[in-house]
């Protein structure tokens, strides 16, 4: 089997995701600790036993997420599964980072740090209540695209994340992201799902984040990473440091190519998926993209298990 190990996003978050790993594995522990050590505060304590309206606000769930993905990855590599044993790393948005960290081009400490300050950028972009996303249920990319167009109206509304061929989500200004949800209807979506989110991310309303992130990257090191990186703003391998650093900037105003990202990696020639870290939404997505690609979640010491035994 040709091997992908991706790294969920955002709304993968639950209290209490990684603890099993940590108590199983000391080097997943150790993840942990470096994270809690890197952002100054225990944020492991949040994860496992803390408020789900705390973790999931968008500063604690992006570092709490990576830590997560690179316990699991820890587990992986204390069982003698490298990341070698993948020809490529993607991860959903947040997961980006993740996929790096893993792939050995971020430090953990750094990835943390740089989450942390994403998370905030992010979160500070738009005032509360000014923007948001929409989940179009039942319209391709294209038909998407048009309805955005038609419902901006002087406002922004962007395709950001074009998850699998039956679900695109747009986001931009509350009013356009509305009128997008009520003419997708009308063009025959199956359904409109306004989304529980804090902010219209990956739109052009976050490119104060942008600026921010540029800054936050431009003083970190970046390392090619073990195995290629299959871009969220490409739908494409890349390896080099500072193209990888360049797309991260452009990732926060971007589409999401998700959709792209897998036929990507199914064309050249992955058969299998590892999701590594919580939840199985990414699995789902790959299921609806391509059901020839098998898929499993690695989320906890049972599942490592599961996937050793493949």
């Amino acid at each position: 089997m040709t091997l992908a190990f991706v790294f969920p996003g955002q709304g993968a978050q639950t209290i209490g995701m990684g603890k099993a790993l940590a108590e199983a594995y000391p080097a997943a522990k150790a993840v942990f600790d470096e994270v809690d050590a890197a952002l100054g505060e225990k944020l492991s304590d949040l994860i496992w036993d803390g408020d789900i309206a705390e973790l999931t606000l968008t500063q604690n769930a992006q570092p709490a997420l990576m830590a997560t993905s690179l316990a699991a990855m820890r587990a992986l590599e204390a069982e003698g599964v490298s990341i070698d044993r993948a020809t490529f790393v993607a991860g959903h948005s947040l997961g980006e980072y993740s996929a790096l960290a893993a792939a050995g081009a971020l430090s953990v400490s750094d990835t943390a740090r740089l989450l942390r300050t994403r998370g905030q950028a992010m979160q500070s972009a738009v005032p509360v209540g000014e923007g948001a996303m929409a989940a179009i249920l039942g319209l391709d990319l294209s038909a998407v695209r048009a309805v955005a167009d038609e419902a901006a109206q002087g406002d922004v509304c962007q395709a950001a994340n074009d998850n699998d061929p039956t679900q695109v989500v747009v986001s931009g200004s509350k009013a356009a992201v509305e009128r997008a949800a009520v003419i997708a209807k009308e063009k025959g979506a199956k359904r409109a799902v306004m989304l529980p989110v804090s902010a219209p991310f990956h739109c052009a309303l976050m490119q104060p984040a942008a600026d921010v992130m540029a800054e936050a990257l431009a003083g970190v090191e970046i390392k090619a990473p073990a195995v290629p990186l299959v871009a969220n703003v490409r739908a494409e391998a890349v390896s080099d440091p500072d193209t990888i650093r360049q797309l991260l900037v452009e990732q926060v105003t971007g589409s999401v190519r998700w959709r792209e990202s897998v036929q990507y990696m199914a064309a050249q020639g992955v058969t299998g998926v590892w999701e590594i870290g919580a939840g199985k939404a990414l699995s789902g997505m790959i299921r609806k993209i391509d059901r020839a690609i098998t898929s499993s979640a690695v989320g906890t010491p049972d599942d490592v298990a599961a996937v050793l035994a493949q």
